[in-house]
């Protein structure tokens, strides 16, 4: 038996899942979780197999929830089921301890053949992520400034890409705007870069934001 927990801020996605597991013997939904603190705290205390992260959640990050998951408890497969597109974030989160990543329009045979393949401690990505992959291993992958981010900054600067203010991220973040100030020069210094306005065209151009 596969013990899932899904970790998703929408309880109507959550319920749509559970319905779709529903059908497979094999399967179990142990628990839920609607932001990152909450997560953690049913890792910690529910025995579990694979969790189905979001990667944007209120309060405590995707990145920094698996990061935590991992860190505690290596044998918990993480895979994470998002809606941004794999070129935005798939390679990150692989390289940080994820088992797998699917897009939230992923079909339901797929999203179920996923969790069967971490279960057994395989890595699950789709053809086009392989490919994404493959290229990664070239030495692009090291020359592009947005490689460069930490997870907190390439958080950041996205939000930043995507129009939103200092203290509207400092809020989401639950960081304070000084925090938020420094990622932003942290950023703009990493990527050579100058405004927000050049971020953001930044973002367009390498499909970081849509």
């Amino acid at each position: 038996m596969i013990r899932i927990c899904l970790a998703d801020d929408h309880a109507m996605f959550r319920e749509g899942i559970k319905q779709i597991l529903a059908s497979h013997a094999d399967m179990r939904v142990v628990g839920e979780a609607g932001d990152g603190h909450e997560t953690l705290d049913r890792v910690r205390n529910t025995p579990m197999d694979v969790v189905l992260l979001d990667i944007s959640m209120p309060g405590l990050g995707g990145l920094d929830i698996l990061q935590d998951i991992k860190g505690e408890f290596p044998r918990v497969q993480v895979l994470v089921l998002s809606m941004h597109p794999e070129e935005q974030y798939a390679i990150r989160v692989l390289k940080a301890g994820a088992a797998g990543y699917l897009t939230k329009e992923s079909a339901a045979e797929e999203l179920v053949s996923a969790i069967r393949t971490v279960a057994r401690g395989g890595t699950y990505v789709s053809s086009r992520l392989a490919q994404t992959l493959a290229a990664s291993l070239r030495s692009e992958w090291d020359l592009l400034p947005h490689h460069l981010l930490s997870d907190r900054e390439f958080q950041v600067m996205r939000m930043l890409a995507l129009g939103r203010r200092v203290h509207e991220i400092a809020a989401e973040l639950c960081l304070s705007e000084k925090t938020i100030t420094t990622y932003r020069a942290r950023v703009l210094e990493k990527m050579r870069l100058r405004t927000n306005v050049d971020i953001t065209r930044y973002a367009l151009r390498h499909r970081l934001i849509t």
